[in-house]
């Protein structure tokens, strides 16, 4: 009897081992440290146990903090100090994890499983292995990926405060192109966030406008007291390469002067305060529109890739695509075949489409790949402190609708305008704004800002001249 109950034991043990050691593993994954307190390893288990339930107050703590001041409480995620630290713990509890990992294997005395067990759990080891501490490894590196992001971007040091309640933000596509002599913006837009329910109006300017005088004061007026009032040869895009060549004439500590010129232009044009700028370049709005695995946009014509003096290397179809990184760049930037206000347009559309697809669960996802794609990509004045608050005012922007005034042809033309008209249409688009409707108009006898004053109706548009679409809209129909 003895013998057989001996017999019996030896023969249910390298079940039991086997039990034994996952059961260790599937410990350590769940709740750290649980498996070397089970088996008296009792330091080293309540040093895991503690780091793994202070992770789990500080995410109480968190979100409870979100709950009763979300701004401030994001605002942690843009501080250096914080970000360091963070990503020290995050690297730290890697290594401790993978520590735990690796003991609870050991405790499970993988010597006393037969060959095959031992071989399949000392797989699905390193596959935990790779999911715990690979994945607290590569939250470390998108938090530093991001710290450095926020550092390059965000250079600006002094907030600014509302204008009127609302925040004027110039928004400006730089087309740094091989064949290009120095920076120009190719799209020149400004964005109207009422700083308190994030109603938003964007005003394009076409980037062969004329005729620019500025505001009395300015640092362009200075220079400039006859305004920017050459022909063809003062544009307001080439104001940028214009400052860049004579910076000497700007006063220290003045930024980039090419940013300057364009924003006192901008403001003189729409009789707005502007207070933060922010650049993207076109051609790096590639790496990011891969990043977040491309862009949804509602093509309206067949547009072709090339032309020019290069070859059409393909077209981009009428209808609902998706664009990637290549595609969408082409979309934004291509010129045969179409005006550049249709082309203004286009970049309107890609870089709405790419705030409304930019959502939190892509954002953490992709946070990595987004960081590194920023780098060389925006360049901003706006403050790294502010960020939290500009990414609720962002979250109400998006869900409202976005109205949008383009000053091209048909409703006026860029070379030939009264100055009044631009400024009274941009104010009575805010006032409309501000009470909560959005109008749509299709031509020039219902352009936004119409008026029984003679002076500010806009000049008469040649039919070749009027190619571009309806100058006030809900971007959404324009662009869904």
């Amino acid at each position: 009897m003895g013998q057989a109950g001996t017999a019996r034991e030896h023969a249910l043990s390298p079940a039991r081992d086997r039990r034994r050691a996952l059961t260790l593993l599937l410990a350590t994954v769940l709740v750290p440290g649980s498996a070397q307190l089970a088996v008296g390893r009792r330091a080293l288990g309540r040093l895991g146990l503690r780091a793994w339930l202070a992770w789990w107050a500080g995410a109480v703590l968190f979100g409870a903090a979100l709950l009763v001041d979300r701004t401030s409480t994001l605002g942690l995620l843009t501080r250096d100090w914080f970000l360091t630290g963070l990503q020290a713990l995050l690297w730290g509890s890697a290594v401790l994890w993978g520590v735990l990992i690796v003991d609870a294997w050991r405790l499970g005395r993988p010597r006393s499983i037969v060959l095959t067990a031992r071989r399949w759990i000392s797989v699905l080891t390193a596959g935990m292995l790779v999911t715990t501490t690979g994945g607290l490894v590569y939250a470390g590196t998108a938090v530093g990926a991001g710290r450095a992001a926020l550092g390059d971007v965000f250079v600006g040091r002094t907030s600014m405060p509302p204008s009127h309640g609302r925040y004027n933000i110039l928004l400006l596509g730089a087309d740094t192109g091989r064949n290009r002599v120095g920076t120009r913006p190719d799209s020149i837009q400004v964005a109207s966030v009422d700083a308190r329910t994030g109603r938003t109006v964007t005003f394009g300017f076409s980037r062969d406008t004329e005729n620019i005088n500025f505001r009395p004061g300015s640092v362009m007026q200075r220079l400039m007291p006859e305004g920017w009032n050459c022909g063809d040869q003062c544009l307001l895009n080439a104001l940028y390469t214009w400052a860049d060549d004579h910076r000497a004439l700007f006063p220290p500590g003045s930024g980039d002067p090419g940013v300057l010129a364009t924003r006192e232009a901008v403001e003189a044009l729409s009789g707005l305060d502007i207070q933060y700028y922010v650049m993207i370049d076109l051609k790096g709005f590639q790496r990011m529109v891969d990043a977040v695995g491309g862009l949804d946009i509602t093509v309206k014509r067949r547009t072709p890739m090339g032309g020019g003096s290069s070859p059409i290397l393909g077209w981009i179809e009428p209808g609902r695509q998706h664009l990637d990184g290549r595609t969408a760049l082409w979309y934004a930037r291509s010129r045969t075949g179409s005006t550049n206000y249709e082309r203004m347009a286009r970049q309107r559309c890609v870089m709405t489409a790419m705030v409304q697809q930019l959502d939190p669960q892509t954002v953490i996802l992709r946070f990595d790949e987004l960081a590194r794609a920023s780098s060389g990509l925006l360049e901003s004045d706006l403050p790294a402190s502010e960020l939290p608050f500009f990414a609720e005012l962002a979250l109400k922007a998006r869900e409202q609708k976005i109205t949008s005034v383009n000053f091209v042809p048909p409703l006026m033309k860029p070379w030939d305008y009264d100055a009044t008209f631009v400024t009274g249409t941009v104010s009575r688009t805010i006032s409309t704004s501000e009470r909560g409707r959005a109008t749509r108009t299709s031509g020039p006898s219902t352009r936004p800002g119409a008026t029984s004053t003679p002076s500010v109706v806009p000049p008469t548009v040649d039919p070749k001249d009027a190619g571009g679409p309806a100058q006030q809209d809900d971007v959404a129909a324009q662009c869904a």
